[in-house]
């Protein structure tokens, strides 16, 4: 896998998988005196949910490779996997009520620009690997 491509997976996978407790372990969802203890259990869901993703793409951006057909399938799995976190997090726009921001804590959609940048990392990363791959079976 090439240094480059290697490195936005990891970065995707570090910000799936400790972003959310950093952006979340504070008074503006755990310790949010106004969320009732129902909010910060699926909080807390999300927060594991997010955890186990991120470690997953690790798992599989880390695999060593057997062959370039698995290496290829281990790149869909960090696509798939990688995203998921990211465009869940994006359709919760659309749930009834829902906001991105509690208004004691301000306004706007800063989540947009975090899912925009991963998800963005992630498809370079493994469009990346995946041309690598490609001329390397051209070249074999």
């Amino acid at each position: 896998m090439t240094i480059l491509s290697k490195t936005l997976l990891t970065i995707t996978s570090l910000a799936t998988s400790v972003g959310c407790f950093l952006a979340d372990w504070n008074e503006t969802h755990i310790y949010n005196d106004r969320w009732p203890p129902h909010a910060k259990f699926h909080n807390g869901q999300t927060m594991s949910m997010g955890a186990l993703l991120g470690l997953i793409t690790a798992f599989y951006t880390f695999r060593p490779a057997r062959s370039p057909e698995l290496r290829s399938h281990d790149l869909d799995v960090v696509a798939w996997v990688g995203a998921l976190y990211w465009v869940t997090q994006l359709s919760a726009f659309f749930y009834p009520g829902s906001l991105a921001v509690d208004p004691e804590f301000g306004t706007g959609a800063p989540q947009l620009y975090v899912c925009a940048g991963a998800l963005s990392l992630l498809a370079v990363g493994v469009w990346l690997e995946k041309g690598a791959l490609a001329r390397r079976a051209k070249r074999d």
